[in-house]
């Protein structure tokens, strides 16, 4: 059923004296609920593939010996508690009385672990429980796409396509089974972007609502705030200080930025779009000088919205530290963090420390009231700030031997492995290796080659789609892409993953999917062309799901003989 601001918006398009630009600004903008049950049919089936075996293997993958370990603490004490070295074989065996009374010093904000905690909460602190919330987000990631980019494209279609390109590529598959905290991450950034990509729409319908009959017309008085100006000197500004997709937006951007602090580059980046969207939509209705006029009509409700209820989500989601802060405070106020000067004239030296600095709330009396909520704050403030020298001071001397040249990310130059069990002897769990030879299992975070790779020509299609054409959804994927890849460029002097790209893979799979959507052509016309298009579309997508097929062994610890699994691993450095 059309909503009546619509009818009546659709109406005004028809009428001669009405602008081009209102049939254009509602053109996108429907409810069409048979859209949703493709997404929700991929839904599906990316749940139950990230939910099949999902606690294999039986203990701590890589980084999941903190992650897991933070959630629990979380949901049971409230704070994170530092535990002893046996604690992964203690919990694996049933003992969950395994930690300190100490806390403990994370680097890394809280909202990824709380999630990871609810599916602790209702499965146990065993490997399924605390991969269960990694599995959700996937496959809500996988929702949230298809229904991103049919918004972009109009199509059902191409945001099922994106949807089935995201659900088989293996680096997002292997996350989605892993209790760490970038499955989260790109959840809420593709959450985020979504919201003002969604804005974009409704600003435009609003404004064809709002079009006075001739917005030209000298007596066409339509500024709200005073009523006295003409539309084309601000157009309407008090009827448009609510948005809310800005708002829900803001919340998702706090709940990413609360999972890592690379988000705030995305939020900044989009912020900017924004702005830069809300000028074009008020310029095609005849607001002169747009681009200034919108950094005050627009710009300023925009930071509020994603920057101010951003910072204030990711407060919130320290309510357990705040909670806590004296423990904290008595733990890590004199820290080495803390005391930093200087950084070590070389690696096999020492950072210059000053013993004397403490934090300033560490020898305050304790307030009370309010003014203990403020001290706290200041704590958490000051803690944010060694956690800060922790990652910028710590770390420049550090080696891994999964680490990785971000600038490779996109071709997949170092997949991380982050289970391998080896030497199985043949006859042993069904190993059918030759005599003189083993098997052995592997889960290794590798992106599908041909997604990653197809993806890599997509976004250089995107950029010139984007410059040349310019088409703003193709800048959607670029913007992304680029906010969320380039600033790794600036700190590869620690040791740094592929699997920080997830980030980066919405973005890629969408310039993928809007490149086969120009390839397919807007007609439904049977044309040579066309037909090309619908090949070599069908045949990318065909053959990323038969790649992912083809390394799924490597993704879920399959026994595969020697030789098997040197078929799977293409290049050296993939070892």
């Amino acid at each position: 059923m059309t909503s009546p601001i619509l009818a009546r918006a659709r109406e005004r398009a028809g009428r001669a004296v009405a602008p081009p630009a209102v049939t254009r600004a509602l053109a996108g903008w429907s409810t069409r609920w048979g859209g949703w049950l493709p997404a929700l049919g991929v839904f599906a089936l990316a749940l139950g593939m990230r939910l099949w075996h999902l606690g294999t293997p039986r203990e701590f993958s890589f980084d999941e010996t903190y992650y897991a370990k933070h959630a629990w603490s979380l949901l049971n004490l409230g704070y994170v508690r530092d535990y002893p070295d046996d604690a992964n074989d203690r919990i694996l065996a049933g003992d969950l009385d395994a930690w300190s009374d100490e806390p403990e010093l994370i680097v890394h904000p809280e909202v990824g672990k709380w999630a990871i905690a609810l599916g602790i909460r209702l499965f146990g602190m065993d490997p399924f429980g605390w991969r269960f919330s990694a599995a959700v987000a996937g496959a809500l990631l996988v929702l949230v796409l298809c229904r991103l980019v049919r918004r972009m494209t109009g199509s059902t279609m191409l945001g099922l396509v994106a949807g089935i390109l995201l659900a088989f590529d293996g680096m997002h598959f292997v996350l989605s089974r892993l209790a760490l905290l970038d499955i989260f991450l790109a959840l809420f950034i593709t959450c985020g972007v979504a919201c003002v990509v969604n804005d974009r729409f409704w600003l435009r319908a609003r404004l064809a609502h709002l079009v006075p009959e001739r917005p030209d017309d000298p007596t066409a008085r339509l500024d709200p705030l005073d009523g006295t100006a003409r539309w084309a000197t601000w157009g309407p500004v008090r009827r448009l200080l609510w948005r809310p997709w800005l708002l829900t937006g803001g919340v998702m951007w706090g709940l990413a930025v609360g999972t890592k602090w690379t988000a705030l580059y995305p939020l900044a980046a989009f912020g900017l779009l924004v702005w830069v969207w809300s000028a074009g939509a008020r310029r095609m209705f005849g607001v002169r000088r747009s681009l200034l006029r919108a950094a005050l009509t627009d710009g300023l409700p925009a930071f509020g919205y994603l920057v101010l209820v951003a910072f204030a989500t990711y407060v919130l989601s320290w309510t357990g530290w705040l909670i806590h802060a004296d423990q904290e405070e008595a733990a890590f106020s004199s820290t080495q963090y803390t005391q930093f000067v200087a950084p070590a004239a070389d690696c096999d030296g020492q950072a210059e420390t000053d013993p004397s600095q403490r934090w300033p709330t560490a020898t305050e009396p304790d307030a009370s009231g309010l003014g203990e909520v403020v001290q706290s704050l200041r704590s958490l403030w000051y803690y944010h700030q060694d956690v800060y020298t922790f990652h910028t001071q710590y770390l420049n001397c550090s080696t891994h031997p999964y680490q990785s040249d971000p600038r490779g990310w996109l071709l997949l130059n170092r997949p991380v492995g982050v289970h391998a069990e080896n030497g199985i002897a043949p006859g042993a769990q069904g190993c059918d290796a030759a005599p003189d030879s083993t098997c052995l299992r592997q889960v290794l975070i590798l992106g599908t080659p041909v997604l990653w790779w197809s993806g890599a020509v997509a976004l250089a299609f995107a950029a010139l789609m984007w410059l040349g054409a310019r088409d703003w959804r193709y800048g959607v994927a670029v913007v992304g892409a680029l906010s969320t890849w380039v600033p790794w460029f600036f700190n590869d002097d620690r040791p740094i993953f592929i699997f920080y790209a997830m980030a980066i893979l919405p973005f890629t799979v969408i310039a993928l999917t809007l490149a086969m959507g120009q390839l397919v052509g807007r007609s439904r016309v049977p044309t040579p062309r066309r037909t090309v298009g619908v090949v070599v579309a069908g045949a990318v997508v065909v053959l990323v799901i038969v790649n992912f097929a083809w390394f799924y062994p490597i993704y879920t610890a399959e026994l595969l003989t020697r030789g098997e699994w040197l078929d799977r691993i293409w290049f050296d450095r993939w070892i």
